[in-house]
């Protein structure tokens, strides 16, 4: 149990990372380095509201509700860390800790998730306008060269398939529907009141994918692959 909290003590006490160019956020930083992870949490919040979001902020804010042990919130920072920059090894550890402590649930993986460790869907969708734009090029411009010829159709075939993958990646369950369970455990219902069937329990921090809205209620695929409806009030999107 001891190795336990001093791990984890050492990956949720990293140093707190500051943002490119102007520091936008030095005063939160400030509260987080004194253990002020309330107001810290406030200042992030308040930056986040103003459109200053970024991955070295979320990632903060996320370390600062870990320390109040708001799993929930926590978790969804980390994961909007990660949607702005996916190879973000701190973020990635964390969040595994953070759902481990939460035993909050995650959605069903599939080969989208991979994808979304390489790059970005915007990255993707610049790689198939470069590609098309290239291959429409050498296609246009040759008549005779037939190795060019195939190279500017491979490029347009490379092109369809990044557009095809920015598609999957949209509309997947790592899309931009992808929700977390921000406010506390939930229950996700067959019905749009609070006395109909439990379908799932859903802990803080687990992942859903919202497919439709009615009301104050949210339609969605659930981590044990089933639908149900879950109150819009207990969750909050990754894409901000």
């Amino acid at each position: 149990m001891k190795t336990r909290a001093l791990l984890t003590f050492f990956a949720i006490s990293l140093l707190v990372v500051a943002v490119r160019g102007q520091d936008l956020s030095s005063a939160a930083n400030q509260q987080y380095a004194a253990a002020n992870y309330k107001q810290a949490t406030e200042q992030y919040e308040d930056l986040v509201g103003k459109g200053h979001g970024n991955a070295p902020i979320f990632y903060n804010l996320g370390n600062a509700y870990f320390q109040l042990h708001d799993f929930g919130r926590a978790i969804l920072n980390y994961e909007r860390a990660l949607a702005l920059e996916p190879n973000h090894p701190e973020a990635r550890t964390n969040l595994s800790i953070a759902r481990e402590e939460a035993h909050a649930l995650e959605l069903q993986p599939d080969w989208r998730d991979q994808a979304q460790r390489f790059a970005r869907p915007n990255q993707y969708t610049f790689a198939a306008c470069g590609a098309f734009w290239i291959g429409a090029l050498i296609v246009a411009a040759t008549t005779r060269r037939r190795g060019l010829l195939i190279a500017g159709i491979a490029l347009l075939i490379v092109s369809g398939s990044l557009a095809f993958l920015v598609y999957s990646l949209e509309n997947g369950p790592r899309g931009g529907n992808l929700a977390i369970v921000a406010n506390g455990e939930t229950q996700a219902r067959l019905a749009t009141t609070d006395t109909a069937a439990n379908v799932l329990t859903l802990p803080a921090g687990s992942e859903i994918k919202i497919e439709e809205k009615r009301g104050e209620w949210a339609y969605a695929l659930l981590p044990n692959g089933m639908h149900g409806w879950v109150q819009l009030r207990q969750i909050a999107f990754v894409r901000v």
